[in-house]
């Protein structure tokens, strides 16, 4: 149950841009130390195979966060939640700016990555907080947020490693957090759980949602699609841009994330129109756009437009789709939307860390064109998976 508040509007567009730039920084936090990595290797006198720990840990630290973490929005009062866990990760990102040792450098980076999913309490609060003719475009307000951490993180942590090193950005990532810690101090409501459930029953119940709603499972299934697609062109880039005939350096490969992120600003556009036309078509055409912005990179491998364009065609579709599925996700069940959203960011993530993996593989095998194939038919399935529900919803 909702606090009463002061405002008639529970989700004002001050609360909502607050929550947006919220769910970016929480989310950056997972990624600020993938461009430091040689600065950190040459302080801890370590080689590339021990520092490339740090990085996966902090993805394992996400992916339990995801799982362990992020339910308990459902049955604890949210606010409090993202008040305690927004601390804790301020305190776990001052560790690691003043970390002696590898070893306390990789714990801490663990556990940032477990309390960095404060991001996905962020998420499913608009989502609870935003009247239902405007969920989809809050959803993709703060989605918005979402990508552009995602996609700007390594760029401002390479920038300031580069000027003061490493330790000054994990510092400035803590001011950051800690910032944001109390603006959501000041402005969050409170917001009661919806249920009362033990800790053991609330995790069993992430099966049950999953077996009980087809549309969570197509939903994360497309996603995870699309998002491996997504991964697997992000995780080679850099090798991409470094190989003949570009020979542009990794520092390149930072600055494509801001051109991503001129993508992610299409979120709340999406957001809109999921909700006047529904998001259905919606998933379709975003799963359609990741799949053909490969088309380009296949045709003319070599040209940096072609990339440029690529980049963007491919947020947008990501984005669309996205925001399309999360608005009809947090549909389905309005006393569970933290496990329904874990359920679809844990599978989501999955394929991410799966896509990255297949492409990896794919440049290795077969270069560029078999990185550029293996996202085209990613999308391509995401498209007919959902274009097949329609079909068959039209049919009935």
């Amino acid at each position: 149950m909702r606090n009463a508040g002061s405002s008639s509007d529970p989700l004002p567009p001050s609360l909502l841009l607050l929550l947006s730039a919220a769910a970016g920084i929480m989310v950056a936090n997972i990624y600020y130390n993938q461009p430091m990595l040689g600065l950190l290797a040459r302080d801890f006198a370590v080689g590339g195979a021990e520092i490339a720990s740090i990085p996966v840990l902090t993805q394992v630290g996400y992916a339990l966060g995801l799982l362990l973490l992020s339910p308990l929005g459902d049955i604890v009062e949210r606010k409090r939640l993202i008040l305690i866990t927004a601390a804790l990760l301020t305190t776990m990102l001052v560790v690691t700016a003043l970390a002696p040792s590898l070893a306390v450098m990789a714990a801490a980076s663990l556990g940032v990555g477990l309390l960095a999913t404060v991001t996905q309490q962020v998420v499913p609060l608009a989502a609870q907080l935003a009247p239902e003719a405007r969920r989809g475009r809050s959803v993709g307000t703060v989605m918005m947020g979402l990508l552009l951490g995602i996609l700007l993180a390594r760029t401002l942590s390479g920038f300031i490693a580069g000027l003061a090193g490493w330790r000054a950005a994990f510092w400035v990532a803590a001011a950051l957090t800690l910032v944001m810690l109390l603006g959501l101090a000041a402005r969050l409501p409170r917001v009661e759980p919806s249920v009362r459930l033990s800790y053991p029953r609330l995790l069993r119940s992430l099966l049950d949602l999953f077996l009980a709603h087809p549309v969570l499972r197509r939903g994360a299934l497309v996603q995870a699609l699309l998002f491996g697609a997504f991964s697997a062109f992000w995780s080679v880039l850099a090798l991409k841009l470094e190989a003949p005939p570009l020979h542009l350096g990794s520092s390149v490969a930072g600055l494509f994330g801001v051109i991503g992120a001129a993508g992610a600003l299409s979120a709340p556009l999406t957001g809109r129109l999921a909700d006047r036309r529904g998001p259905a078509v919606l998933i379709v055409l975003g799963a359609l756009a990741v799949a053909l912005s490969f088309l380009p990179m296949l045709a003319l491998p070599d040209s940096l437009g072609m990339l440029v364009a690529a980049v963007l065609v491919m947020d947008v579709g990501i984005q669309a789709a996205m925001v399309s599925n999360q608005t009809r996700i947090y549909a389905l069940d309005a006393a569970a939307r933290s496990r329904l959203n874990t359920v679809y960011m844990t599978v989501m993530f999955s394929g991410g860390a799966i896509g990255s993996a297949l492409g990896a593989r794919a440049w290795a095998e077969w270069g560029w064109t078999g990185v550029c194939a293996l996202g085209l038919g990613l999308g391509v399935v995401a498209a007919a998976i959902e274009g097949a529900a329609i079909f068959c919803r039209r049919r009935t």
